[in-house]
């Protein structure tokens, strides 16, 4: 971190305030080197924690950077190991609670963005939608508002963005860890006058978790990314001269390059998966019975949710 970046830093934290001139100065000084470091990032937190009416740019500012730094501050880009999972909780659980929309919107967002990240990321990204979805107030970054009274839809827009992200417990696919988190907010605000969006994302939730698939091996390890990346980089050049002797030297083999590594049968494959998770199974159905069940009562939400897994058979 550079001096002058630090007492940027230092200044704004101590008076509370951050003008457009110095988020620029941040910005510009932030990116100097193309990567933003862990003390840069821990400024920018101490900014945030201090910060008074945070502007959308200071917003759209902390998330692209604390982003930055955890997804791509170190190789492999776009990948979450375990150490920066539990830097980042440090840094917003320092006082046991998301303290500002601007914390919210950057888990969410890295979660969104990653190939993938730490279980323990994931748990607890869950944890705190879910605690902001049914306590929070104030304005979210799309303008939209938070409620403790009730969901709103930016709210029902942040647990879509969650449950469906690529980084997220079953990569863009809704998991038994999501789908219970929905139940919970049903029960606790069935008597609530939630925005319409609720309705239709708890049952496309709930019912993609009954009939949709992911595949086991679709989220790829950060370990495994490194040694992949690491192979790359010591065969490019052979991996490359092979290839294009393959081409010259047998045309037809290059050309059918995808049936010889079974691309076709791959297809159809995975045609077997979908047909398979369109399959409501004995467990998940016991499950969804039970889920019912918990509260005694057949509400609006579990009939529509009903209704939309006999329509699809």
């Amino acid at each position: 971190m550079t001096t002058q970046f630090a007492d940027l830093a230092r200044r704004a934290s101590e008076d509370g305030h951050i003008s457009a001139e110095e988020l620029l100065s941040l910005r510009q000084l932030g990116w100097g080197d193309g990567i933003i470091h862990r003390a840069e990032a821990e400024a920018i937190f101490a900014i945030n924690n201090v910060v008074e009416s945070p502007s959308a740019e200071w917003t759209d500012f902390f998330v692209e950077a604390i982003g930055e730094f955890v997804l791509n501050g170190t190789d492999p880009r776009l990948m979450c190991d375990e150490d920066e999972a539990k830097w980042l909780i440090a840094q917003i659980d320092h006082d046991g609670k998301v303290d500002s929309m601007a914390e919210l919107e950057a888990i969410v967002r890295i979660v969104e963005r990653a190939q993938n990240v730490p279980d323990t990321l994931k748990h607890y990204a869950l944890k705190q939608v879910e605690n902001e979805v049914l306590t929070g107030t104030g304005p979210t970054r799309d303008g939209g508002e938070l409620s403790d009274t009730h969901i709103s839809a930016s709210e029902c827009k942040i647990l879509r963005r969650l449950i469906f992200a690529s980084g997220g417990h079953g990569t863009a696919a809704v998991t038994r860890f999501d789908a219970e988190m929905l139940f919970r907010l049903k029960d606790a605000t069935k008597d609530d006058a939630n925005a319409p969006e609720w309705a239709d994302l708890f049952v496309d939730g709930i019912a993609n978790y009954l009939k949709g698939f992911h595949l086991a091996h679709a989220q790829i390890s950060h370990e495994r990314a490194k040694e992949l990346e690491a192979f790359i980089a010591d065969n490019k050049a052979n991996v490359g001269r092979f290839m294009g002797r393959m081409a010259k030297s047998a045309p037809d083999v290059a050309n059918n390059f995808g049936k010889v590594f079974g691309k076709k049968g791959s297809n159809s494959q995975f045609e077997e998966r979908a047909a398979e998770g369109n399959i409501v199974t004995e467990n998940e159905n016991a499950w969804l019975q039970g889920m019912v069940d918990a509260d005694g009562e057949l509400d609006a939400l579990e009939q529509a949710l009903i209704k939309r897994l006999s329509e699809e058979g």
